[in-house]
């Protein structure tokens, strides 16, 4: 047996389940520690995009939008999936910007990539600051864009709301304490072509 931590988790087979508009499901098989043999179902995922649009008064714009899986309406980020083949993911932000909330930004950084649940699935959410901001004309598509109610909070209010439980999403916490942190403690930002290391292909890969 390997030390801890040197194990290598080869992939002995793979079998594609489901493979579905947004997602797709596959087993593999692995070689455990021990010798032995486990399966791991996997959620594969587009990848998404999400953005922290935050104004010169430090007030942030989320979205109130309906999420059917938990049944209820979710204070968020705009956000996006990744569903555009060749699109440069800062591009696929920049644009849905603009659908979700008629807002254009001059200045973009990298905050944080969040994996949503890395137990199960390779969905990653690159998180974007948004900056230097401009009203423009909304472009919305889609059913549930034309559900969403968009709203501008100071940074400080929407920390309190993570920890109240009145926001749950995972990217949408992960940027405002990654914004919060900036302000206040002057962390610094990845450029917005930043390498991104857990960026998701199996999926993508099956649409080209």
């Amino acid at each position: 047996m390997t030390e801890p931590g040197r194990h290598n988790f080869e992939v002995l087979s793979t079998e594609d389940v489901y493979d579905g508009r947004i997602i797709a499901v596959r087993v593999d098989e692995l070689a455990m520690p021990g010798g032995g043999r486990a399966k791991r179902e996997v959620v594969e995922h587009l990848g998404a995009v999400a953005i922290l649009a935050l104004d010169e008064d430090d007030h942030v714009m989320l979205i109130h939008q309906y999420r059917h899986p938990i049944g209820r309406r979710n204070w968020e980020l705009p956000a996006g999936l990744l569903d555009r083949v060749g699109e440069d993911p800062v591009e696929t932000a920049r644009r849905e910007l603009v659908e979700e909330v008629g807002l254009a930004a001059a200045d973009w950084s990298v905050l944080v990539d969040v994996a949503a649940s890395p137990g199960f699935t390779d969905e990653v959410v690159r998180v974007y600051l948004a900056t230097d901001l401009a009203t423009v004309e909304r472009q919305a598509e889609g059913e549930e864009e034309a559900d969403l109610v968009a709203r501008r909070f100071p940074l400080d209010e929407a920390v309190r709301m993570i920890l109240a439980g009145e926001i749950v999403n995972a990217a949408a916490i992960g940027g405002l304490l990654a914004a919060h942190a900036i302000r206040t403690l002057g962390a610094p930002v990845r450029a917005a072509d930043a390498p991104w290391r857990d960026l998701p292909t199996h999926l993508p890969s099956r649409r080209r």
